[in-house]
């Protein structure tokens, strides 16, 4: 995507160059860091005015009613994880019945101020859809600017890191699953490389709370925390220690914290936590098993499946090579256990996969993965959403009468459309495990260099 095969290759020595030739701090240390640049405000200015316009008018017809009802609860004083009949507020028959918010506090928070700077102004469902979807936005950008610095200030040519920009700003997984369906993960994605970036500056510390705030908005970052640890493990055990330490504060003040501040019930957590481990489907290969056999919940010993990801991500964690201190090593490393926690779960919602865009994206610019890694981590996922009905449940906002007749239409072609998701899961499987492995593989280059000449900050 972002180069050609053989310009690839170029790009990825010339990168190699800068990065022998810069000196052994590198461009990391603080007061060295040199922003992105707009290099075209006409890009910025689309991709910002798109999202706007998405994110009014579509919604994703489950997330965005509970993230709706987790606001006006929350910005009224109440408990978000309790369910309520919320007809009276919003005039809405999709509030007659609602689950609970599966998320920790920190994104319920932020919904509450949303609800009082919004809808309890002015009372205009729309209105409140976009605000909702405001941070998202400000996310997709934010991320954008990141990974270009990122490349800017690891010796990446201006051409690169402004392909890589554009890349982001312009990418249909981000404007799809962030702007139109109002799902989460690009702040997640935001937060998890702000960290990794601060943990190579050598601020191990905030790069700690970072990515603590990062795992509680959503726990799909879990794996980049035990990637950052065993990236430290290299070459220190007591750095690691420490920063597994701080993580964990962060995670109690973030998650547990707001339980007591508030006064909420923690009876409906622990609930919604095991429905996490019992619930199959999505992109993951339960899709392929519901060819012969149809659990939505996994019962009896079924259970177990829901917990594959944990020795998978142990497994993981003793494969990880020991590393050259570079960051391409820390990107590897979180690629591969995010990947792996991914492909074993029982379920897994096509968003979580935008936490993968950017690690791909700057290993790829970097010469690290093929450019059909890149492809497949955005190109599958959308592939996916288009026969599991997803753009027609965003249709929800502002259009519920032409949803719910499109839903019934291909409702009639169940059989057919599950097919094509299975055989999707396949492609996952197999990209996703190629890319796992390649993570993994030590580089010839890097791995004949002597351990004294790599450029640790």
């Amino acid at each position: 995507m972002l180069t050609t095969p053989r310009s690839r290759q170029d790009a990825a020595a010339d990168v190699r160059a800068c990065a022998a030739s810069a000196p052994t701090a590198g461009p990391w240390v603080a007061g060295t860091w040199k922003s992105f640049p707009t290099p075209d405000r006409r890009i910025l200015g689309a991709s910002i005015g798109l999202q706007l316009v998405l994110a009014t008018l579509f919604g994703h017809a489950y997330d965005m009613r509970v993230f709706m009802a987790t606001g006006y609860l929350v910005g009224t004083g109440q408990n978000p994880y309790v369910p309520q009949n919320l007809v009276g507020v919003f005039h809405h028959v999709y509030f007659t019945s609602l689950t609970t918010v599966g998320y920790p506090p920190p994104w319920p928070l932020v919904l509450g101020l949303l609800y009082r700077s919004s809808f309890a102004l002015g009372h205009d469902f729309l209105v409140y859809n976009l605000a909702i979807k405001l941070p998202v936005i400000a996310a997709n950008v934010g991320l954008a600017y990141l990974v270009a610095a990122i490349l800017q200030n690891l010796g990446a040519s201006p051409a690169v890191s402004r392909r890589a920009w554009v890349f982001v700003l312009l990418n249909p997984l981000l404007l799809y699953f962030g702007a139109a369906w109002g799902q989460i993960d690009s702040i997640v994605a935001l937060l998890a490389m702000a960290a990794l970036a601060l943990v190579f500056a050598r601020r191990w510390g905030p790069s700690a709370l970072v990515l603590a705030l990062a795992v509680c908005v959503k726990p799909t970052a879990v794996p980049v925390a035990l990637a950052a640890v065993a990236y430290l493990a290299d070459t220190s055990w007591r750095r690691a220690g420490r920063y597994a330490a701080v993580f964990l504060g962060g995670v109690l003040t973030f998650y547990v914290a707001p339980f007591f501040i508030f006064g909420w019930s923690t009876s409906l957590v622990s609930r919604r936590w095991n429905a996490e481990f019992i619930t199959s489907g999505g992109l993951t290969s339960m899709t392929v098993a519901r060819l012969f056999r149809d659990p939505l919940v996994l019962t009896g010993r079924w259970w177990l499946l829901g917990l594959a990801w944990v020795p998978a991500l142990v497994l993981g964690v003793l494969a990880l090579r020991r590393g050259d201190g570079g960051f391409d090593d820390l990107l590897k490393k979180s690629t591969a256990l995010v990947l792996i926690f991914f492909l074993t779960r029982t379920w897994l919602s096509e968003p979580n996969v935008v936490l993968l865009l950017p690690l791909v994206l700057i290993l790829t610019a970097h010469g690290e993965l093929d450019r059909r890694a890149l492809t497949a981590v955005w190109l599958i996922p959308l592939a996916f959403t288009l026969f599991n009905a997803s753009p027609l449940q965003l249709l929800w906002a502002a259009f519920p009468g032409e949803m719910e007749r499109s839903l019934a239409w291909v409702a009639r072609y169940h059989v057919a459309t599950l097919t094509a998701r299975a055989a999707i899961v396949i492609a996952w499987q197999v990209a996703g495990w190629w890319i796992v492995v390649a993570c993994l593989r030590r580089s010839p280059a890097r791995a004949q260099a002597p351990a004294a000449e790599a450029v640790v900050p």
